[in-house]
């Protein structure tokens, strides 16, 4: 599992898509009536971006970007996306101190639904109620957005979160076809890749 960050380059297309992925279980009778299961408490995000340009020359975009892909062996490994359009919660609840509870998992809400944050960036501001939390003293935060109280807490009190965050993806091939079209320019019409759990 690569903590490493998906390129930030130029050339992206407009067009880019998100889609939210869920997987339900339909079983239809021969009456017609449908039973519905629903397998995932929360969706999987599917990427799909494009580049119109990718300088090989000194800037070297084309090579970030195979270098990359390659690191990855693929779809073999993970790594963090940075979503320029949902990376950053303020003042996000997740959750209210329970006597004996120690463990919180990180979230944030979007258009209402909320779901775990998995990869926190590092320093997330944290609060029980108006009182920051220092890191260390009064709690720890896991690799996987899991915080682990220490202290300076009361059960009751609302904890809150400011700070941004990754999403944990792979690559949805092994394959990637990049195009020259002008030397020693090059496209790349669709790389796409999901969230994992």
């Amino acid at each position: 599992m690569s903590n490493a960050v998906f390129p930030s380059l130029p050339g992206i297309k407009w067009g880019s898509t998100r889609t939210p992925i869920w997987s339900t279980k339909v079983q239809t009778s021969a009456s017609g009536r449908e039973l519905r299961a629903g397998y995932w408490s929360h969706p999987r995000w599917k990427y799909s971006l494009s580049y119109e340009v990718l300088r090989a020359n000194s800037l070297q975009e084309l090579q970030q970007l195979v270098g990359f892909f390659n690191a990855r062996q693929g779809m073999l490994d993970t790594f963090l996306y940075d979503d320029p359009d949902d990376n950053t919660v303020t003042a996000q609840q997740f959750g209210i101190v329970a006597a004996g509870v120690t463990q919180y998992q990180l979230a944030r809400a979007y258009g209402g639904w909320v779901e775990p944050v998995i990869a926190p960036k590092a320093n997330p501001v944290i609060k029980a109620g108006s009182t920051t939390l220092t890191p260390g003293t009064h709690y720890t935060l896991g690799n996987n957005g899991v915080v682990n109280l220490l202290g300076g807490a009361s059960a009751g009190q609302s904890l809150t979160w400011t700070g941004g965050f990754y999403w944990r993806c792979r690559f949805l091939h092994d394959s990637a076809d990049f195009e020259q079209f002008l030397y020693p320019l090059w496209s790349v019409k669709k790389i796409g890749f999901q969230t994992v759990k």
